[in-house]
């Protein structure tokens, strides 16, 4: 039997770049699905209410600017109830259609291995890192393994490297060290002992490194078989050296729960594809003599 393939679009931190050419885009390549890793602006509703109107299965995690800086977290709570249920932090969404299984990992994270703002207290309630794991967790547990399956997060675990460039590293201060969470690495490596979890998807660390250092590592595959993409591209509106608009998407492909393709994207506004940096692509089966 043929296993069906499932298209997924990411967008990255946002820092408001989102409009009705974002909307229009989607509505012309047709992802099967919309993931989202936060930081949509510093706390406003705009982005939310656009999100809203869009008739596409859709996930979301909030992130440490979607705060807007305020502690009593009416922020924050404000733009949760603008999302509904599309938001996942600590929870799982189960998108039918198409048949997709997103867990949510700890909203509001800054990195830095595990810390709630007054923010996130406010909406949540104080947890300690050992109980944000097991919201996590549990959620993982309770994912139809019939379904493929990604956690979706701000912030990237810890255990993906120290240095400036890797997936989680901090850039900009020195010395540069891991900033990845720790209680998302700890769910992810309690959760692994009873099913695979083949992807994770954050942002936060954006992909250009600060004092003109390069380009961040976005795709890290551990020896587990999970693999680990950071989508904040930023900014991901741009324009290229001819002068053609530009929209960011990272794109991700499943074969029934099986991760086929992942990959970076830039398009047109009008839906052309005009540049993919393709990160890894499962390896073709042997073919018999």
């Amino acid at each position: 039997m043929e296993l069906a393939e499932l298209r997924i679009a990411i967008a990255g931190d946002l820092h408001d770049q989102w409009d009705a050419s974002d909307q229009r885009l989607l509505e012309t390549i047709a992802p099967d699905a919309l993931l989202l890793v936060g930081d949509l602006s510093d706390g406003g509703g705009r982005i939310p209410r656009l999100l809203a109107q869009l008739d596409l299965p859709m996930a979301c995690v909030l992130g440490n600017h979607d705060t807007g800086r305020d502690p009593s977290g009416r922020r924050l709570q404000r733009q949760i109830t603008l999302l509904g249920d599309r938001h996942c932090g600590w929870s799982l969404r189960t998108l039918r259609p198409p048949g997709l299984a997103v867990v949510g990992a700890r909203p509001g994270s800054a990195g830095g291995g595990f810390h709630l703002s007054q923010a996130v207290r406010s909406v949540y309630g104080p947890l300690t890192m050992d109980e944000s794991a097991q919201r996590i967790e549990a959620g993982l547990a309770a994912a139809d393994p019939s379904l493929p399956l990604v956690v979706l997060a701000h912030c990237g675990p810890s255990g993906l490297g120290s240095g400036a460039a890797d997936p989680c590293g901090r850039d900009w201060k020195l010395p540069a060290c891991d900033w990845g969470d720790q209680d998302l690495a700890l769910a992810l490596h309690r959760a692994r002992r009873q099913r695979p979890v083949p992807l994770v998807v954050f942002g936060h660390m954006h992909h250009r490194l600060r004092r003109g250092a390069g380009e961040r590592l976005s795709f890290h595959r551990d020896r587990q078989g999970t693999a680990h993409l950071n989508a904040a591209c930023v900014p991901r509106h741009g324009h290229d050296q001819q002068g053609r608009a530009l929209r960011h998407f990272s794109w991700v492909v499943f074969q029934g729960t099986t991760l086929e393709r992942v990959s970076h994207r830039w398009y047109a506004p009008d839906g052309d594809l005009l540049y993919e940096q393709t990160l890894w692509s499962a390896p073709l089966p042997l073919m018999p003599c």
